[in-house]
C-alpha cells in the first residue's frame, strides 16, 4: 500500500504549485491533472486493497520523524490562527487554538503508548476515499470554469482564484490524511487542518460578514477539536492506547462521548449547525466541498466509526437523540427558506442528521441506512450546489423563485437539477430507501422519539423539494430571457454527477452487497439482509423509476412549446401570461410564488428554541456520562 503517501502529498503538491501560476491557461490543466491524479491514485490503492483480499489492514508502526513533523505543523496551525486572531481581535480563538495544542503536545510527551500502526485501510476508509477523490475532484473541476464566471459578476471582491483551487486541492489531501489514519492523533492532526482551510474558504471575499462567519465556524470547530484532544489524552493516559479501533472496543464512556461531540460539531449538528449555515458566503465549489466529500462528512465518518461502542450507552441516547431532533428542527425550517444554497445547507445538516442518530443507534440496520445516505447524500448535494451555482452567475441570483419555469430557459441545467431533487427523496432513489430501513430499525428498537422525528421530518422534507422542483418544471413562458453561460468545465462536472446518480440507482443492487453489506460486515463482524426483494426486481422497480422525473420533465417541456394556450388575467393579457394591463394602463407582473411558511418555520421562530434545546440536551447528556463514569 505504497500508495497511501502519494494520495496525501499528491493534491498537496498541486495546492502549492497552483498559486504560482497566474495563466488561466496554464492553471486549469494543472486542476485537471490533480483531479485525474487524485482519481488514479485512489483505483489503484482501492485496486490494491481488493487484490489483497479487502479486509483490514494496517501500516505504519514506526513513525518517529512523522510524528515530529505533525507536531511542528500543529504549532504551525496553532501560530496561523493566533495570528488571523489578533488581526481580527477574535481573541476568545485564541484560547480554544492554544489550550488544545497545548494538550496535545503534553499528552504526545507524557504519556508514551505501545507502538500501534498508523494507517488503516478497510471498507469504509475506501468507500470515504472514493467518494473524496472522484467528488472532490470533480469540484475541483468544476471550480475552473465557475471561479472566472464568478469574479466577472463580483469585481468588487479580489480575484484570488489561484488560493482558492489551492485551499480545494489541500482539503482533499487532509481529507485522504484524516479517513485512512487508525491512529487518534494523527486523525486529529488532519480534523484540525480540515476546520482551518474551510476557515479560510469561507473568509475568501474578506467580507466583514464572510470574516464574521469564518471565524464563527472556526471556533465551533474548535471546540470539537479541544473534545477530540482531551479524549485523546484521556485514551492515552487510562487506556495506554491512541488507536481509534482499541478505544472503541474497549468502550470507554467519556473518550467515546468527547469523540462524539467532535464528530456533532464537525457534522454542523444543533446547537452548532449555523457555522455550516454561514459558509454560504463563500463560493459555491467550497459549499460543494463541504456538504459533500469533506467537512461534514469526516464528522459522520467519525461517529460511524464510533457506532459499536455506542449502542444501548448514554453516548449512544445523546447522539440518536441530537440527530433525530437536527433532522426534523432542519428540515422544517427548510421549508421557510427561497435562497436556494439555503436550502441546501438545512437540507446537508438535516440529512446528516438522520446519519448521526442512525450512528447513535449502532445497530447492524441503522448502520447499512448511514452508509447508504452518505454515498446518496455526497453525489446529489455535490451536483444541486453546482447546479445552482451556475444558475447564480446566469440569473444573479439562487432565489427559488426566479426559478420558476426555468425548464423553458435553462433546460440543461434544470434537467440536472431535477435528478438530483429526485436524488434527495424520491424513489428508487438510495435516500428514501435509506430513509426506510432507519424507520424500519428504530421501530424495532422501540425508540418511539426517533420514529416520530422521522416520520414527521420526511414529510416536511418532501414538502420542500416538491415546491422546488415544481417551481422548475411550471410552464411558464416570461419575457425575461435568460443566456447560459456555463463553462464546458462546470457541465463536465455536472453531467458525470448525474449519470453517477442514476447508475448508483440502477446498480443498487450491487452496490448494497458488494459495498455497503461487507462495511457493516468489517464494522460489527456480522451482517444479516435488510433487503429481502431479489437482485432482478430490485433492478426492474428502479429501471422504470428512475426514469420517471427526466420523463416527466421531457413531456412538460414537449407540451409547453407545443401548446400555448392565454390565460385569463387581472386585465388585458399582454401575449406571455406573464403582464398584463391593469386599470390605469399600466403594465403588471403577475407570477405565483411559493408558501413558505415563514411565521411557522422561519429561522427567527425555531433556530434560537431549537439551540436552546439541544445545547440544553448536549450538556446534561455529558454531564451524566462524565458522572456515571466517575
Amino acid at each position: 500500500m505504497g500508495v497511501i503517501p502519494f494520495l496525501i502529498v499528491w493534491p498537496v503538491l498541486i495546492a502549492v504549485l497552483i498559486p504560482f501560476l497566474k495563466s488561466e491557461r496554464v492553471r486549469g490543466p494543472l486542476v485537471y491533472v490533480g483531479a485525474g491524479g487524485v482519481m488514479v491514485l485512489s483505483v489503484v490503492l482501492l485496486a490494491q486493497w481488493l487484490l489483497s483480499g479487502g479486509g483490514v489492514m494496517s501500516f505504519y508502526e514506526e513513525t518517529e520523524l512523522i510524528d515530529h513533523l505533525m507536531l511542528g505543523g500543529e504549532l504551525l496551525l496553532m501560530a496561523l490562527i493566533v495570528y488571523l486572531s489578533i488581526v481580527h481581535r477574535k481573541y476568545p480563538v485564541i484560547l480554544l487554538s492554544v489550550g488544545q495544542t497545548g494538550l496535545m503536545i503534553w499528552a504526545e510527551t507524557t504519556f508514551p503508548v505501545e507502538p500501534a500502526s498508523h494507517m488503516q485501510v478497510d471498507g469504509l476508509s475506501m468507500l470515504m476515499t472514493v467518494i473524496a477523490a472522484f467528488v472532490g475532484g470533480l469540484i475541483c473541476i468544476y471550480a475552473v470554469g465557475y471561479m472566472k464566471a464568478y469574479h466577472h459578476h463580483h469585481t468588487e471582491y479580489r480575484n484570488r482564484t489561484g488560493f482558492f483551487l489551492s485551499m480545494l486541492f489541500l482539503f482533499l489531501g487532509a481529507m485522504f490524511g484524516l479517513v485512512l489514519s487508525g491512529n487518534l492523533v494523527w486523525m486529529y492532526f488532519f480534523w484540525e487542518i480540515t476546520s482551518v482551510i474551510s476557515f479560510l474558504l469561507i473568509g475568501y471575499t474578506r467580507t466583514e460578514e464572510a470574516v464574521h462567519n469564518s471565524f464563527r465556524a472556526l471556533w465551533m470547530n474548535l471546540l470539537g477539536g479541544l473534545g477530540f484532544a482531551i479524549a485523546i489524552a484521556i485514551s492515552a493516559a487510562t487506556l495506554g492506547t491512541v488507536q481509534l479501533e482499541e478505544v472503541v472496543r474497549v468502550g470507554a464512556p467519556i473518550p467515546i462521548a468527547l469523540l462524539a461531540l467532535a464528530g456533532l460539531t464537525k457534522s454542523a449538528q444543533l446547537p452548532f449547525s449555523s457555522w455550516l449555515l454561514g459558509a454560504m458566503v463563500a463560493p459555491t465549489p467550497s459549499s460543494a466541498l463541504l456538504h459533500s466529500a469533506t467537512m461534514v462528512k469526516a464528522g459522520v465518518y467519525l461517529l460511524i466509526r464510533l457506532s459499536p461502542a455506542m449502542a444501548g450507552t448514554m453516548g449512544g441516547t445523546m447522539v440518536s437523540l441530537i440527530g433525530g431532533f437536527t433532522f426534523i428542527a432542519c428540515s422544517m425550517m427548510a421549508i421557510a427558506q427561497n435562497d436556494g444554497k439555503k436550502v441546501l445547507a438545512f437540507s446537508t445538516i438535516s440529512n446528516l442528521g438522520l446519519i448521526v442518530a442512525c450512528a447513535g443507534i449502532g445497530k447492524e440496520e441503522t448502520i447499512w441506512a448511514a452508509v447508504l445516505l452518505m454515498i446518496f447524500h455526497a453525489v446529489s448535494k455535490s451536483m444541486l450546489f453546482q447546479a445552482v451555482g451556475s444558475i447564480e452567475n446566469i440569473l444573479g441570483s439562487r432565489d427559488i423563485e426566479d426559478m420558476h419555469g426555468l425548464i423553458l430557459r435553462l433546460p440543461k441545467l434544470t434537467y440536472i437539477m431535477g435528478i438530483g431533487i429526485a436524488g434527495m427523496y424520491l424513489a428508487p432513489f438510495g435516500m428514501l430507501i435509506s430513509k426506510w430501513v432507519a424507520l424500519k430499525a428504530f421501530v424495532d428498537a422501540g425508540d418511539v422519539l426517533l420514529v416520530l422525528f422521522l416520520a414527521y421530518g420526511s414529510a416536511t422534507t418532501m414538502l420542500y423539494w416538491t415546491k422546488w422542483l415544481a417551481k422548475l418544471i411550471s410552464i411558464h413562458h416570461t419575457k425575461a430571457e435568460a443566456k447560459d453561460i456555463t463553462k464546458t468545465d462546470q457541465y463536465i462536472s455536472m453531467f458525470i454527477h448525474s449519470v453517477c446518480v442514476v447508475l448508483l440507482c440502477l446498480l443498487f443492487p450491487l452496490l448494497e452487497r458488494q459495498v455497503v453489506t461487507p462495511i457493516v460486515l468489517q464494522i460489527f463482524g456480522s451482517a444479516h439482509e435488510v433487503l429481502s426483494m431479489s437482485v432482478l426486481t430490485t433492478m426492474a422497480v428502479m429501471l422504470i423509476s428512475v426514469l420517471f422525473v427526466p420523463t416527466m420533465m421531457f413531456l412538460v417541456t414537449r407540451s409547453a412549446r407545443r401548446v400555448y394556450v392565454p390565460i385569463y388575467m387581472g386585465g388585458a393579457n399582454m401575449g406571455d401570461n406573464t403582464y398584463f394591463v391593469n386599470s390605469y394602463g399600466e403594465p403588471e407582473h403577475l407570477y405565483l410564488s411559493n408558501w413558505y411558511l415563514r411565521f411557522e418555520f422561519g429561522m427567527r421562530r425555531l433556530m434560537r428554541p431549537s439551540v436552546i434545546f439541544s445545547s440544553g440536551l448536549l450538556i446534561v447528556m455529558l454531564c451524566l456520562i462524565v458522572g456515571g463514569a466517575v
